[in-house]
């Protein structure tokens, strides 16, 4: 499992819960009740058995993972985050890329959790209009 004792650390652990192929090291970095939505449809997965199922799906993808901290936003005991990251093939091919955005909580024992996880968030297109 992992701990996160900073903010800023949530989006590289999370890529190294995701190379390390277990589910429950990614599991381990949400609050039981969190939010996940991974596109831009308004599908949202809450709490950590569904949050399982589509972390599972995101599992079956080969390659290695990296993301970095684009910025922390800091104001108590909350985070706002966004990563930028990217998955590569075994051949070093580019499989996608795209940019995040998340709202994380420092815990009663000094960790930060995913509250709100938003794979797509900051990649979406602007809205016209």
């Amino acid at each position: 499992m992992f701990k996160v004792t900073t903010p800023a650390a949530m989006n590289e652990a999370f890529a190294r819960a995701f190379n390390s192929r277990h589910i429950d090291n990614l599991l381990s970095l949400y609050e039981p009740d969190a939010a996940l939505r991974t596109d831009a449809s308004t599908s949202t997965c809450r709490g950590k058995p569904a949050i399982a199922a589509e972390l599972g799906k995101l599992l079956e993808i080969p390659g290695v993972m990296v993301s970095r901290n684009n910025f922390c936003v800091e104001v108590g005991d909350l985070a706002l985050l966004r990563a930028d990251y990217s998955l590569t093939s075994p051949e070093g091919k580019t499989i996608f890329a795209g940019s995040s955005a998340e709202v994380v909580r420092r815990q009663a024992d000094g960790s930060w959790l995913y509250v709100i996880d938003h794979a797509a968030g900051a990649s979406l297109p602007r809205v016209e209009g």
